[in-house]
């Protein structure tokens, strides 16, 4: 059943944008229903019951203004119709594997040569889309297809990944000069807005922080403050570098400005929506820390002989 709504419902969203007179279209009166036996309730039962959460899921998934309704139950009744017919399963085949390319596989290809001076069209996106259903290789064979993308990929990114590196130690030589920056020895680079006068974690202490993260450029990527609570407790030795490094020599009550390298965040590799080299700022307030519990003492018992299942049990216990 959830195929035949799946492929219905994608049936319909398709044909609704190319019917707008469709549109706001009153719905015909459902045919009355008889419930003769106990099956016929349990069966118009389990259909009901079968739909919890699908108005939601046709909006959400598919976008499906509720206006076209007409149009879901049209394609809904087409495909109960037609289900064992091949012509309309490979149509329809059709019509999912377009979704899929439109929503999802182009806006992800066009992503990735976001920045450089390559771009992917639509029409001849699709073109070479086709090629393959229609086993033409007039342009390219698919292996070649391939390698000229993945040339093409891998070149950009190279050249996109050294300006984004040059652009950024630019801008970290640039900040370690204005007034109150401070740089330490592996290059993190900080500035004290709020000077605190508590304890200074250890490295396997836990501490408890707010904090935003941000690129040179001003993207906000993170943020504690916009979640609640808008603190988060974490160890110090279970970040990247440069928190780490900064954790260990800021009081509590502090609040900093971190400016972190690229080696001393991500460095090379891209991160959710942090490109690769970038450099990081991060405004960190030290709330707290909470020092790890000691050890429970061992504690020594006198020997008792045990049988040797009984023993082999315990000893895993132990360890």
């Amino acid at each position: 059943m959830a195929l035949v709504v799946m492929t219905g419902a994608s049936f319909s969203t398709l044909s609704a944008k190319d019917n707008h007179p469709q549109k706001g279209k009153t719905q015909q009166a459902p045919a009355q229903v008889v419930l003769k036996s106990a099956s016929d309730s349990l069966s118009y039962a389990a259909g009901k019951a079968s739909t919890i959460g699908l108005m939601e899921y046709l909006q959400q998934q598919y976008q499906v203004d509720t206006t076209y309704m007409a149009d879901v139950i049209a394609g809904y009744k087409e495909t109960l119709k037609r289900c064992g017919d091949p012509h309309y399963k490979a149509y329809n085949a059709g019509v999912q594997v377009a979704t899929m390319a439109m929503e999802r596989i182009l806006p992800g290809t066009q992503s990735q040569f976001e920045g450089t001076g390559d771009s992917i069209t639509i029409d001849l996106f699709n073109a070479g889309f086709l090629s393959t259903l229609q086993n033409d290789a007039s342009v390219y064979t698919l292996d070649q297809a391939r390698n000229v993308f993945e040339t093409r990929m891998k070149g950009d990114k190279a050249k996109a990944d050294a300006a984004n590196k040059a652009k950024n130690d630019q801008w970290l030589a640039e900040n370690k000069t204005k007034e109150g920056v401070q740089t330490t020895a592996s290059g993190l680079q900080y500035k004290v807005l709020r000077k605190g006068n508590g304890p200074i974690p250890k490295k396997e202490d836990k501490v408890t922080v707010k904090y935003e993260g941000k690129t040179i450029d001003g993207k906000v990527f993170d943020s504690s403050y916009k979640r609640t609570p808008q603190t988060s407790t974490f160890p110090c030795n279970q970040v990247i570098k440069g928190w780490t490094e900064a954790l260990t020599m800021m009081p509590v009550g502090s609040k900093w400005e971190l400016y972190l390298p690229a080696d001393l965040a991500y460095g090379e590799r891209q991160a959710g929506q942090i490109k690769p080299y970038s450099t990081l700022i991060f405004t960190v307030e030290l709330e707290g820390i909470e020092a790890p519990k000691p050890a429970a003492p061992a504690t020594t018992q006198p020997a008792t002989k045990q049988p040797a299942k009984t023993a082999t049990k315990t000893i895993a216990k132990k360890k």
